[in-house]
């Protein structure tokens, strides 16, 4: 099979999909048309993982009552994380919008199946937290191919994990990597949510390099 080639119209294409992928945190509440979610997922089973164990699990949460749990997982967490903020910081904190839980049409978490016997163990001897790395690499890839339909994406990191285990109720030895928000976004930007609302700022990429 010939290669395809990647001319500099595409790369240019490319490097704007990669400054255009936001974490969306608010959602229009439109869903998406059947089957996108599958293929989206389909499309993230193509990323790189260690030994070819593919150890990424994904399950889809339609049930509202589930959905409602997950919901009280994250309103107990974030009040904890909003205690634990500097009283100078927790006004700033309390008026992110730190969650599409409530709009976003699909719920999506995505676990790492460390006990996998896919790629007999090769490459994990010594690190074998590249088994969750592999599982960052495809829900990176599913939020890429998400954006470049429109989609957006948001990554909920403020769970209890094990309580999400529980209430999504999979295999014990699954580990939660992400719980993700995905439909439309209401709006759309070049420039991250918590850069826009003075939380943080991108640092050059100059600063993060080191030469040895």
């Amino acid at each position: 099979m010939a290669r395809p080639r990647f001319d500099a119209a595409f790369r240019s294409v490319l490097l704007d999909l990669f400054l255009w992928r936001r974490d969306v945190r608010r959602f229009r509440p439109e869903g998406l048309p059947d089957d996108v979610l599958e293929r989206l997922i389909r499309t993230a089973c193509l990323a790189p993982s260690v030994g070819l164990s593919e150890p990424w699990r994904f399950v889809i949460v339609n049930s509202p009552a589930r959905r409602g749990a997950i919901r009280a997982n994250f309103e107990r967490c974030n009040a904890d994380a909003l205690a634990a903020q500097p009283a100078d910081r927790r006004g700033g904190y309390a008026r992110l919008k730190l969650a599409g839980l409530d709009d976003a049409p699909c719920h999506l978490a995505v676990f790492a199946d460390a006990t996998t016997g896919q790629g007999r163990g090769l490459g994990r001897r010594t690190m074998p937290e590249t088994i969750a790395y592999s599982v960052v690499m495809a829900i990176h890839t599913l939020w890429l191919a998400a954006r470049a339909e429109g989609i957006g994406v948001g990554w909920v990191s403020i769970l209890d994990p094990e309580q999400v285990k529980a209430e999504l109720d999979v295999a014990p030895d699954w580990t939660l990597i992400g719980y993700l928000c995905v439909g439309y976004p209401e709006s759309e930007d070049d420039r991250p949510a918590l850069e826009r609302d003075g939380w943080e700022r991108r640092r050059p990429a100059a600063s993060v390099i080191l030469v040895r």
